[in-house]
């Protein structure tokens, strides 16, 4: 079970990037070309939203399964002087979390938007910020804060 869950964790996770990527991507194409913010967009917007949640749930089942978290609630004071086990039972989770509402709120306010350019620059703004924190959560095999493979 714990092995099927660390599987879609890892597919969502790039499912999430993609979708926040390409999400940025369109919002500042129809920002900056003044474009009309169409019904596929608007779904785009959603589906990006309803990805991340999905991450979300999973990532919180994993994080109360982890040995690593585990071991980081029990034996705090000294689990908090590596900085590897600080980033995956504390740093991580908050910064995950962060974001995920910065997209809903992006998410909904962009929704509400009067204008298409509105809705755009909405849309670019939160979701930017959201993916700039999720790039620096994530563990990289390349990361100076903690490394994970691609794909585990």
């Amino acid at each position: 079970m714990y092995q099927t869950l660390t599987f879609l964790h890892s597919l969502f996770r790039w499912l999430v990037l993609f979708s926040l990527v390409y999400s940025v991507l369109r919002a500042c194409k129809g920002y900056f070309l003044n474009l009309e913010f169409s019904k596929t967009l608007d779904s785009l917007r959603h589906w990006t939203a309803t990805i991340a949640h999905v991450q979300l749930v999973l990532g919180i089942i994993i994080y109360s399964k982890s040995p690593i978290v585990k071991y980081f609630w029990k034996n705090f004071n000294e689990a908090k002087t590596s900085f590897d086990i600080l980033f995956f039972g504390l740093i991580h989770i908050a910064l995950m979390l962060i974001s995920i509402v910065l997209i809903t709120i992006g998410s909904a306010l962009s929704k509400r938007k009067a204008t298409d350019q509105e809705k755009f620059a909405t849309m670019l703004l939160y979701f930017s910020i959201a993916l700039i924190i999720i790039l620096m959560a994530i563990p990289w095999p390349f990361s100076p804060l903690a490394q994970r493979p691609y794909i585990r």
